[in-house]
């Protein structure tokens, strides 16, 4: 974690506002069914609640690239695991860390994220999506060689969803180094797991 103490504390969810409720679109149980935690509110939706109207226009965004994207889980899981590796993003990569497994990812291949496309545990595809995710964080480009790999392995659809989940989370990595938001009770440091 860059920061250990929030510069933007959570809200805890009792202490909500009724113009937070309503920008949360969905009653506290519902959120926590959608998340499988009975008891918990992340503390990236307890501090971005803070700001009602912007935290609602990001919510539909963000959950299309998380939850409808045209991607395999998969790789939409490494794609999401090496931005926010980049952008050295301790919260996104813990969180990313629980849901890379859910989505097929082993341990090994989770540390193989910081290596990068190099890692010999990728797939021709795998290796093309590590590789696009970088020329996006370095140049805001995916070079012409890159998306005619692409492009053997992906259509349209998949091609633009790796783009908006990169840009997704490299812009919420920023929010949530920015602002300090503290890894979940439960989820793994990224560095540590990644030099266990």
């Amino acid at each position: 974690m860059r920061l250990t103490t929030p510069r933007i504390p959570p809200v805890e969810p009792e202490d909500w506002t009724e113009e937070q409720l309503e920008a949360l679109g969905m009653d506290i149980k519902a959120l926590q069914a959608s998340i499988g935690s009975p008891d918990k509110i992340f503390n990236i939706i307890k501090t971005l609640i803070r700001y009602p109207a912007l935290f609602k226009a990001w919510l539909g965004f963000a959950n299309h690239v998380l939850f409808n994207s045209s991607l395999e889980p998969r790789d939409r899981e490494i794609v999401i695991l090496r931005i926010g590796w980049l952008c050295q993003s301790g919260y996104e990569f813990g969180q990313h860390i629980v849901i890379g497994r859910d989505a097929g990812l082993n341990d090994g291949e989770i540390k193989a994220i910081a290596v990068g496309a190099d890692a010999h545990n990728w797939s021709e595809a795998e290796q093309v999506l590590i590789k696009a995710t970088d020329e996006l964080h370095a140049d805001a480009f995916i070079s012409d060689a890159s998306f005619a790999e692409l492009q053997k392995h992906f259509d349209e659809q998949q091609i633009l969803d790796i783009v908006f989940a990169v840009g997704q989370y490299n812009m919420v990595s920023m929010a949530l180094n920015t602002t300090g938001v503290q890894l979940d009770e439960g989820f793994p440091e990224y560095k540590s797991f990644v030099e266990s």
